[in-house]
């Protein structure tokens, strides 16, 4: 079956199976920055925007996709190397693999609540792990971006 969404910014169509999850039609489709980990929603490295807001891509039904806009971190490039920056300058940024789920929900957060303190910061990105730091420097990293302007 076909389903229609826009993704990006862009008009797609695509096949999938009727039992296909998001994360799996993204990736077969060439977004490669939506990356699989637990497939249980448990680590959010599968994180996309779903109509703006950060949902696991390996819990939704595709069919349930139609006419939505999906954004991945490619969707957002200039605001996530914005949050890199922020990450590099303090050392929050490690192996890497959370990065694209970890820009997409900050990025959310940003639109919801730049003025975000630190326990809503925490709050809103409960459903992202990061296996490598101790989040300390993500979350001033964080604290940063809300706040810049540039």
């Amino acid at each position: 079956m076909k389903i229609n969404l826009k993704v990006n910014g862009i008009d797609k169509t695509f096949l999938i199976q009727k039992n296909e999850y998001l994360l799996d039609v993204l990736r077969r489709n060439d977004y490669p920055s939506v990356r699989r980990g637990c497939d249980n929603t448990s680590c959010g490295v599968c994180t996309v925007l779903l109509d703006g807001k950060p949902v696991p891509s390996c819990s939704v039904l595709a069919i349930r996709c139609e006419n939505k806009i999906i954004t991945t971190v490619e969707g957002i490039e200039k605001e996530a190397e914005k949050l890199a920056k922020h990450f590099g300058e303090l050392g929050a940024d490690q192996c890497g693999f959370c990065n694209p789920s970890m820009a997409l929900t900050v990025y959310s957060l940003k639109l919801e609540n730049k003025e975000a303190n630190e326990e809503e910061i925490k709050n809103y990105l409960v459903g992202n792990l990061c296996r490598c730091t101790g989040y300390v420097a993500q979350h001033e990293a964080i604290k940063r971006y809300l706040g810049d302007e540039s």
